[in-house]
């Protein structure tokens, strides 16, 4: 029997054509823990919230944020919620595959990683636009040059980590900036960073794709600002 329990994070913003089959994919990984899946809509207005008002799936539970809060307003709200030893966070729009979460929660529970990334660049990739590509490459390497941090794949969605290691942490950042600030406060914590590869299949800004380039420069002011400013304490 499974000893531990692994969180999902699901945040949902208008994601109808994905939002079910994702949550499917997800409650049927066999990874070796117990799945507790954590799913919040951030105000869709596309008929998600009413898939997930009617979705009825093992272990998943649904809630509706009162306002829109952006992608890591999600997450920070989700970790109130969670009660697994492990976290990870997992978008609705079928990019990532959660079969990969076997791979990334194995050096976690061997005891050799704190966090673990999910590298898209280490794995496979489809359908990634070149900007989004180069743009990655130059904030990973922003990231690493500043924090030490051995990653290739900063935007990853794949984040997976020990429930310990966000105790008392206060991040500012609620949108995709989150995922900066995030990798900043961790490596100034001192976790331990692995990376195994995961599989990607990119969708386009017509088919729903978020992220912005106005979000790359938000990611380059937030590595900067956490180098020169310590953290918040709880």
């Amino acid at each position: 029997m499974p000893t531990e329990t692994l969180s999902v994070l699901v945040p949902v913003w208008n994601e109808r054509p994905t939002i079910e089959k994702l949550l499917n994919a997800v409650v049927a990984v066999d990874a070796g823990v117990t799945l507790e899946v954590l799913v919040a809509d951030d105000g869709s207005t596309d008929g998600t919230r009413e898939i997930l008002s009617r979705l009825n799936l093992p272990g998943v539970k649904v809630v509706f944020m009162d306002q829109n809060v952006g992608r890591g307003g999600v997450i920070k709200h989700l970790w109130t919620l969670a009660t697994g030893s492990i976290i990870v966070h997992q978008d609705a729009d079928l990019e990532y595959d959660p079969q990969d979460y076997k791979q990334l929660v194995a050096p976690i529970l061997d005891g050799q990683a704190d966090v673990v990334y999910g590298s898209r660049f280490k794995g496979s990739i489809g359908r990634m636009r070149w900007l989004n590509r180069m743009g990655n490459l130059v904030m990973t390497g922003a990231c690493r040059t500043l924090y030490g941090v051995q990653v290739s794949d900063l935007m990853t969605c794949y984040k997976m980590y020990r429930r310990p290691l966000i105790d008392g942490l206060q991040i500012r950042a609620s949108g995709f900036d989150f995922e900066a600030e995030f990798t900043a406060r961790l490596a100034q914590r001192g976790a331990r960073f692995a990376e195994v590869p995961v599989s990607f299949y990119g969708r386009t800004f017509e088919e729903g794709k978020k992220i912005r380039a106005v979000d790359a420069v938000r990611v380059m002011r937030e590595l900067i600002r956490c180098k020169f400013e310590g953290e918040r304490r709880a």
